[in-house]
């Protein structure tokens, strides 16, 4: 059988209305495309190998085709978290090189993305939640920090994020030169909390992904995935501050 471009697009269409997949319907069988249908394959009983045969084609437009499941937390930790943690110490390439595990969080997201000497917070924060929250659509530039206020639901149900208890888990966008004057951001993955500081993981922070403290006063908001029940950060005194996210 010849998959052409136009059935690998209906192909990733039904995934993505499943929630498997989170990529543009583009017709080109990339990682995420094939993450997608690895992950269908394994939910439905078959070997989770990336290319779909018959009886993988004949399941995916069955009336019985199962929804894909949403991944279950470790512990108190969001799925996401989990897979951040996980992350801890990459670091970015200085000079022309870049770090293969970046690049490969934009080449599963079907993302354009130059190199790592460009700002990947937002990268970072896509690759997580699409581990953990994949049936959460990310339609929006999300390596702009600030765009992912459009992310999901407010994780604060309307709240003032200078104030309110904070989400373990939940996506802090945090400004960056001037709250308002400015498009420059920070978005990272909320651990701990305290009265004057915000605990996070994040990517781009001192150029690798670190557990570290910001100013609360910096919070423009949190968003989380959509039908996810939070649990409040543990409650900290504030440690160092981040000193650079660029």
């Amino acid at each position: 059988m010849t998959f052409t471009e136009e059935l690998i697009s209906s192909q990733q269409g039904r995934l993505a209305d499943l929630g498997y997949y989170a990529g543009r319907i583009d017709g080109i069988p990339a990682a995420a495309t094939q993450n997608a249908m690895s992950r269908f394959k394994a939910a439905h009983g078959m070997r989770d190998r990336p290319y779909p045969g018959p009886l993988t084609m004949a399941a995916l437009w069955s009336s019985a085709a199962k929804p894909a499941p949403i991944p279950q937390p470790l512990g108190h930790d969001p799925a996401w978290l989990t897979e951040a943690r996980s992350l801890l110490g990459t670091r970015e390439v200085p000079g022309a090189a870049h770090n293969p595990t970046i690049m490969s969080w934009a080449q599963g997201l079907d993302q354009w993305y130059l190199g790592d000497d460009t700002p990947w917070c937002g990268l970072f924060m896509a690759h997580i939640m699409s581990v953990g929250a994949p049936h959460e659509p990310q339609p929006f530039n999300r390596l702009g920090a600030r765009n992912w206020m459009e992310y999901g639901v407010d994780a604060l149900n309307g709240q003032d994020p200078l104030t309110a208890d904070l989400p373990l888990g939940g996506g802090a966008v945090f400004w960056r030169t001037h709250p308002i004057r400015s498009w420059h951001g920070h978005v990272a993955t909320i651990t701990g909390q305290s009265e004057t500081g915000v605990r996070v993981i994040g990517g781009n922070q001192s150029d690798n992904v670190t557990e570290t403290w910001f100013d609360r006063d910096r919070l423009l908001g949190v968003r989380g995935p959509s039908g996810h029940v939070f649990v409040s950060a543990p409650r900290a005194a504030t440690g160092r501050l981040s000193e650079r996210e660029d």
